[in-house]
């Protein structure tokens, strides 16, 4: 399995040949380094509405013929905007596709397009045909129904360390005590500046209290797990 980190929230999953993207803001995203014609998606999984997540999804979905996996509402837009194929969810569900299975998770925060209301905020549980479990919190706040999420074991977890719009450093951490994964890699931070943080000493702190390792990716950076 290999992962890139595109940059903010945004990640490619390569496993047993396929690509999947998630949140793949990548066009106007100051961080990232490659462009949307680098990716040859299979299939594009959402977390929620926000534009810095939801990015170049139906543009790359129109392109490569993918279906883009999202909670009911923003599946719906995705359509509106000419996204061929589209598959609407909601939180607590699973569904079962060729390259795995998709479960939505809670995630407490907005969600919305335009100022337009498009359903709750998600996260997605990944759990690939090998086996691997792979957590994206998407954008949230510390909660405790993730001691659940991590219950079955994770390989690795997203997460965002931002603050200002997500959980913080500190929150994070406590998120890592309570899913237990393997493997950490923080996202949502460092793309603007209300969520600059230091990543290194976050890495400190979760590896100095937990078992779980921490994986800074830069964008643009792969990583095989």
């Amino acid at each position: 399995m290999k992962i890139t980190y595109i940059g903010h929230s945004a990640v490619e999953i390569q496993s047993g040949g396929y690509s999947l993207l998630i949140d793949p803001f990548i066009t106007g995203n100051p961080v990232a380094v490659q462009k949307p014609e680098d990716f040859k998606p299979n299939a594009i999984l959402l977390t929620h509405a926000h534009m810095d997540h939801v990015g170049d999804a139906v543009p790359l979905a129109k392109k490569h013929n993918c279906p883009i996996i999202a909670t009911f509402e923003l599946a719906n837009y995705c359509k509106s905007q000419g996204a061929p194929n589209t598959v609407g969810m909601n939180t607590g569900g699973a569904t079962d596709f060729e390259f795995g299975k998709v479960m939505f998770t809670l995630a407490f925060h907005s969600s919305s397009i335009e100022g337009k209301y498009m359903g709750l905020a998600s996260g997605i549980v990944l759990t690939t045909r090998e086996g691997k479990k792979i957590y994206h919190a998407g954008d949230t706040a510390l909660f405790g129904d993730m001691a659940w999420i991590g219950k079955k074991g994770l390989d690795l977890a997203f997460l965002p360390i931002g603050s200002h719009f997500t959980m913080d450093p500190e929150a994070a951490l406590e998120a890592v005590k309570l899913l237990t994964p393997k493997q950490v890699i923080p996202i949502h931070y460092n793309t603007f500046p209300p969520i600059q943080q230091d990543a290194f000493a976050f890495q400190r702190a979760v590896e100095s209290q937990t078992s779980s390792r921490v994986v800074i990716a830069k964008p643009g950076e792969a990583h095989e797990f």
